[in-house]
């Protein structure tokens, strides 16, 4: 291989496994060129049209820009995560759901029935002192027995007539509970009573505006108190008959018997009934719509040996809900009139709702931060209870009668917990107005079932089958039916088979996502995801380029600092022994030649070999030279000194 092809190897440029651009000139030139992008192109064959390129470039930035704004739009709508509402009907043999029956009277426990006694004969004569009252028959009267008859103003908190004013003040009229009333005079339109915490030092009146509303209240107070100090075994060990309050049940034409239902004691409601509970894993199935596949009771509604005072409606109270739900009572029930069939027709709905960033709900609530309290599944009321109940044992250091415990606390009352009252009102106006944060604390289940009601009613028992049934029915029980007054029928079925689910489905998941924002790639640059893949390849070709560009900036900052450093002059020192020495020797050899020889570096030859001239060989001619330049200069004496040194060194 010749030198010249050798050379031509040598400089030749080879390609390396990454190539960048010199400078970002090149790198826009060639992306405008080549890229699938729409419009960019113009910016570069314009270039010699400053006018035109001006405006390619205006326009493609702010349709980059438009583009980008859409984007942030979309992105917006996603991370608000909506939600579309989807229904389907389905049609199937359905569980029939578990019925719950309260008699509206709560029980009179034998073990306070003496001072449940107390309680009533001071309310009676409260009354007669407040509004003139009297019984209409004196042997209904609560005081009739002479052991009943004490002097509990000191036992139990007055209910008291209360004016504007005394209610700002915290101070009640005078004389309203001791001699005689104005109840007519204007200013006594409010009535309530007095709370106080531990010590007394702090007191407030619990104000109603309906002396009904106000007498209910505050025998609910009352009651708490005695009803607190009961043991625990009293309530199960002394529970009412079934007997005494259904005449009859059945479901599906067939009798109920006693694995059918559920017996437990509501505080304000009395007995309660659950059928259908789903305890014995045998639950109802409804084949047919219909009342005769449905289930049908006959219930008695009379109220004697009960507490008037604390429920003062007559009938039963009802309510339908899930299996393993906790009852409310309070909350979702309805009440049935006495003399009255009541045919409920149900319709059955599930609701599926969607979870974690989408919603706020919880599969079975093992994830909230409260214990459930109620020996069931979750729910949203069952949640919020518990909570206001942890609540309250954890400030008024006792818990509401009215909730269940939890495990170590004991039941609020008076003679364990002086200022329990004014601590437990004071927690319910904050819990009503939702500062305790129970509301936000339980969230709503994922998935529930729910029962859409529709209600017919008719006159039951008829006039002319009156007799005859209240007879029957008198034979059947210990009791005596002798009115339609005392009696009612409850029919509860599906009205139709089929049943509707309402589910939620995330409306803007990731592949709307990625279309809608496809689409306005498309829209403003007619390109696809390959020119999103060209997009990031320019972004890292810039950074490269960036890269480079500061390092080859750097180090020709660093070569030109080494190149002024190199031409600085330099100074070399001399020792003055040397310096004197050297002048001695110039003053004892004045006519000393000095030689300066003239280095130059070997040409270059094809071969080793020496070419010699044939006169004479090299060392003979080499030391004629020598000898006659030696000669010549002895010959020429110290006249001749001065004028070689002015010719200067010569080269050999």
């Amino acid at each position: 291989m010749s030198n010249k092809e050798e050379n031509a190897e040598n400089g030749k440029k080879k390609e390396g496994l990454f190539e960048f651009y010199d400078s970002f000139q090149e790198l826009f030139e060639f992306f405008c060129i080549n890229t699938t992008i729409h419009g960019t192109i113009r910016m570069v064959c314009s270039k010699h049209n400053n006018m035109k390129t001006a405006f390619w470039t205006i326009l493609f930035i702010a349709t980059f820009g438009i583009m980008y704004w859409q984007f942030g739009l979309l992105l917006d709508q996603y991370y608000s995560f909506p939600v579309s509402i989807t229904m389907a009907v389905n049609y199937d043999k359905l569980v029939f759901p578990a019925v719950t029956v309260c008699t509206l009277n709560p029980y009179r426990y034998n073990a306070v029935s003496t001072e449940l006694a107390n309680l009533d004969c001071y309310t009676e004569q409260l009354l007669s002192t407040l509004y003139h009252y009297t019984p209409a028959n004196s042997n209904q009267s609560a005081c009739n027995n002479t052991s009943n008859k004490q002097d509990s103003n000191n036992k139990y908190i007055p209910l008291e007539f209360l004016t504007y004013n005394d209610t700002q003040s915290g101070y009640p009229f005078k004389g309203t509970t001791n001699g005689s009333s104005s109840f007519n005079n204007s200013e006594f339109y409010r009535v309530g009573f007095k709370v106080c915490n531990d010590t007394d030092g702090d007191c407030f009146y619990q104000i109603y505006s309906s002396g009904v509303d106000a007498l209910r209240e505050w025998y609910k107070y009352q009651y708490v108190n005695i009803m607190g100090n009961a043991p625990l075994s009293t309530y199960q060990e002394d529970n009412p008959q079934i007997s005494n309050f259904v005449y009859a049940c059945e479901f599906n034409k067939i009798s109920c018997g006693s694995g059918n239902y559920t017996q437990f004691n509501h505080p304000q409601y009395g007995s309660c009934y659950t059928f259908n509970d789903g305890d014995d894993n045998n639950p109802w199935i409804s084949f047919s719509p219909g009342v005769e596949s449905g289930l049908s009771l006959v219930l008695r509604t009379e109220q004697n040996d009960f507490l008037p005072y604390l429920s003062n409606v007559a009938g039963a109270r009802v309510m339908v809900h899930d299996q393993n739900q906790p009852v409310f009572m309070e909350d979702s029930g309805f009440d049935i009139r006495p003399g009255v069939e009541t045919s409920i027709g149900i319709k059955k709905e599930i609701i599926s709702r969607l979870g974690g960033v989408y919603g706020n709900c919880t599969a079975d609530g093992s994830d909230i931060n409260v214990e459930n309290l109620y020996n069931s599944d979750y729910t949203q009321q069952a949640c919020i209870r518990s909570c206001f109940q942890a609540t309250i044992v954890e400030r008024c250091g006792c818990g509401y009668y009215f909730y269940p415990l939890p495990a170590g606390a004991t039941y609020c009352t008076n003679t364990k917990h002086r200022g329990w009252g004014y601590c437990y009102y004071k927690l319910y106006k904050a819990f009503a107005a939702d500062e305790l944060g129970c509301f936000k604390r339980c969230p709503k289940p994922c998935i529930v079932a729910e029962y859409v009601k529709t209600a017919g009613y008719s006159k039951w028992p008829s006039s002319s089958s009156e007799t005859w049934i209240a007879k029957v029915l008198s034979q059947e029980s210990p009791y005596s039916t002798s009115a339609r007054k005392v009696i009612a029928k409850l029919n509860i079925y599906f009205y139709e088979l089929s049943y509707k689910t309402t589910g939620e489905s995330p409306s803007f998941n990731v592949v709307t996502l990625l279309s809608n924002m496809g689409s306005q790639w498309s829209l403003w640059f007619g390109s696809s995801v390959l020119s999103v893949v060209e997009m990031g390849e320019l972004v890292i070709d810039l950074i490269a380029v960036g890269i480079i560009v500061l390092r080859r900036r750097q180090r020709e900052k660093t070569k030109a600092t080494d190149d002024t450093e190199d031409n600085s002059p330099s100074e070399t020192y001399v020792h003055p022994r040397q310096e004197n020495s050297d002048n001695e020797h110039r003053e004892r050899a004045p006519n000393r030649i000095e030689v300066v020889a003239e280095i130059s570096p070997p040409p270059a030859y094809d071969s080793l070999a020496l070419d010699t001239p044939v006169a004479c060989s090299a060392d003979c001619s080499c030391t004629r030279r020598m000898s006659q330049t030696s000669i010549k200069s002895h010959t020429s004496g110290s006249s001749n000194t001065e004028e070689a040194t002015a010719e200067g060194p010569t080269a050999l």
